[in-house]
């Protein structure tokens, strides 16, 4: 698997966000990060309201 083709910044943005190293971030499949951020998403949704 290759790693996810994103730039540092974009990786350290979403290691921040996500909680987890930058390392598990380059090299999480695409379709479980998709998942993570919209988790995230939701989050944030329910505790603005």
């Amino acid at each position: 698997m290759r790693p996810l083709q994103i730039s540092a910044e974009t990786a350290q943005k979403l290691s921040k966000s996500l909680n987890v190293p930058i390392e598990q971030i380059m090299h999480m499949p695409q379709h479980i990060l998709i998942a993570k951020l919209a988790e995230l998403e939701k989050k944030n949704d329910s505790t603005e309201k």
